[in-house]
């Protein structure tokens, strides 16, 4: 219990260590960052501003390598200060916890952010300080569409990887008709076809072929399946998911474009980092995940399941 009530108002770099998964990510902070804010629900904090404080704590993905001592390959804390001013900016606010919300939903679009501990406390309303924090993770942030009744909601999809088996099978269209019946826009996911390819000698230049065979394998899918769109972008696929289609992904733009993209050509983990990209509410396996493609690594937000 002591243990709890101590971690309980530890500063969030404590919270955060608590509960670091078996492979705990790397984490930049902001720690006592004090603001003159107007906020406040009740009318003597209206017109005139009070000092915030801020402490923010956000797990990272690990920076490429080599890092080169180049600002451009990590997270700047300029992004946490800046976040701080876009929101504050953005519109008076009554309730932190609207305050906290926005921040947190800011700073995980960064590419490199996963989870984010967000504080923020009042400093003068008296002889103590009064305030909340949250944790938020890429995968609560989903994807925005637009319901029928006008309302902006958030969106978690369902990324399954299919091996070839699963796609050579008659009962592929059972497979999907599954997919489909959880509710969720479907994100398929594909690993080498079954064919020789080149072999370059050359990691960058092997990447990308195996990138493109990935997307062949994506094709062949798609040709079973009339329902199945191929799509290359993270537009393309915010835009289909949005009209309800069936998605497969082609990896190879996505993933060289992406500032800190995924440095494995083994689907898997493709398929891993594009739902921890998506913020989708699973990842299911169907077939040999274990067959040539690499293991997942630890440490993910996303759950990960195997179809039976």
């Amino acid at each position: 219990m002591s243990t709890d009530i101590s971690l309980a108002f530890a500063h969030p770099i404590a919270r955060s260590e608590a509960s670091a998964t078996a492979d705990p990510r790397d984490r930049i902070s902001l720690r006592d960052y004090i603001v003159d804010v107007d906020i406040g629900a009740f009318q003597q904090e209206r017109g005139h501003t009070q000092r915030v404080l801020f402490n923010i704590v956000v797990e990272v993905r690990p920076a490429p390598q080599p890092l080169n001592d180049d600002v451009d390959r990590i997270l700047s804390y300029d992004r946490l200060t800046e976040a701080i001013a876009a929101e504050l900016a953005a519109e008076r606010l009554n309730l932190l916890e609207t305050l906290a919300e926005r921040l947190a939903a800011r700073i995980l679009t960064e590419p490199q952010a996963m989870r984010a501990f967000v504080r923020i406390e009042k400093l003068d309303i008296g002889p103590y300080k009064l305030g909340v924090e949250i944790v938020r993770s890429r995968a609560e942030i989903g994807v925005k569409v637009v319901g029928s009744d006008g309302h902006e909601a958030s969106v978690h999809p369902l990324v399954a990887f299919l091996d070839n088996g699963a796609i050579a099978s008659e009962s592929l269209p059972r497979l999907l008709d599954g997919l489909q019946a959880h509710g969720l826009p479907v994100i398929l996911t594909v690993g080498l076809p079954d064919m020789q390819r080149p072999q370059t000698g050359h990691g960058p230049t092997q990447r990308r072929v195996d990138l493109l065979a990935i997307e062949q394998n994506a094709w062949t899918l798609a040709a079973r399946d009339s329902r199945c769109v191929v799509v290359a972008t993270r537009t393309e696929i915010e835009w289909a998911i949005k009209r309800g289609q069936m998605i497969v992904w082609a990896p190879s733009k996505l993933v060289l474009d992406a500032v800190d993209g995924p440095q494995t050509r083994a689907p898997l983990q493709l398929a891993l980092w594009l739902a921890e990209q998506m913020a989708a509410e699973r990842l299911i396996v169907h077939g040999d995940a274990n067959s040539g493609i690499g293991p997942l690594p630890i440490g993910s937000h996303v759950t990960v399941v195997t179809a039976a």
